[in-house]
């Protein structure tokens, strides 16, 4: 019997190339949010995948980000560069094109610093022509010294068994590093928070959803298996909580429903939530508000 291998994968790539839809299909959960604005994941999330070969946590970062405009930019940037030397593998996400900008140039100057053995994973082949492919395959295999270059389509499930295989190959041999039962190392309560923003995400207008946090004031599971959820979106402006809020709280009640419907999903069981809007201006360059609201530099 071959012995089992269990290491992390880091996943990199510019924003909205797929990251979170991919790693959420790859475990068989929505554990990471999505949605199509830039910067939808602001913090590292772990999810680990358990088969009988082995163990792999993957490590989903922030889109990789070419300058900070503020305080969580430059914590979105340090996350995202910190973790390749964590990895053992990293999956580079790239979307099906042939064009190699100036943020990929500074990826592979990043990934060249960190050593660490590179996956060119081309997502979203689904919308693209195989001669077009062979074309983007030819395009990036002299751009960067890769592993492997695989193709696959996150959301329709393409060729990720054999993406996984080639993470294995990749992989140290061990024992596994969590529970076989362990899909993440968030919590219920961070991924109700997350949950909330994802909602209001999708809902918003466009100029307010990158000044958003959620926190959760507070999180009780009662006896009877409901539990009471208390969440404050927190943004910039006062115009901006006008927004969220809605003409006779008509926004705030569709975040809430919509988000309350997915939390109820994964819990299995009743959920009551409740919503505020708090005006924190300029929150993004507060270093002692990102701490509060989870964006804190990790030591080491």
């Amino acid at each position: 019997m071959s012995e089992t291998k269990a290491g992390f994968a880091a996943i990199i790539g510019r924003p909205n190339v797929g990251k979170s839809t991919m790693m959420n299909q790859l475990i068989g959960q929505k554990i990471a949010i999505t949605s199509d604005r830039p910067q939808t994941t602001r913090n590292r999330i772990q999810t680990v995948y358990t088969c009988e070969e082995g163990q792999i946590i993957f490590l989903d970062t922030p889109g990789y980000l070419r300058k900070a405009g503020n305080k969580l930019g430059e914590y979105m940037i340090d996350l995202s560069v910190g973790t390749l030397s964590d990895a053992d593998v990293v999956l580079w996400l790239i979307e099906p094109s042939s064009y190699i900008g100036e943020g990929d140039r500074e990826i592979a100057e990043a990934l060249k610093k960190a050593g660490t053995p590179v996956l060119l994973v081309i997502n979203k082949i689904d919308l693209v022509q195989k001669e077009q492919l062979l074309g983007i395959i030819d395009s990036w295999k002299d751009f960067y010294p890769f592993t492997e270059i695989i193709p696959v389509s996150g959301l329709k499930r393409r060729n990720l068994d054999e993406l996984i295989k080639c993470i294995f190959r990749c992989l140290p041999e061990g024992p596994l590093l969590y529970d076989e039962e362990t899909l993440t190392d968030q919590s219920m309560r961070q991924i109700a928070a997350e949950i909330v923003r994802e909602k209001a995400l999708r809902l918003l207008n466009k100029e307010v959803p990158h000044g958003i946090a959620v926190t959760i004031e507070r999180y009780h599971e009662r006896e009877d298996a409901v539990t009471e959820i208390e969440a404050s979106i927190i943004c910039e402006k006062d115009s901006h909580k006008g927004i969220i809020i809605g003409k006779g709280g008509s926004m705030l009640k569709r975040i809430g429903t919509a988000a309350r419907r997915e939390i109820e999903e994964l819990c299995q069981g009743k959920v009551f939530l409740k919503l505020f809007v708090k005006v924190r201006k300029d929150w993004r360059d507060n270093e002692l508000l990102l701490r509060d609201y989870g964006y804190e530099k990790k030591n080491g």
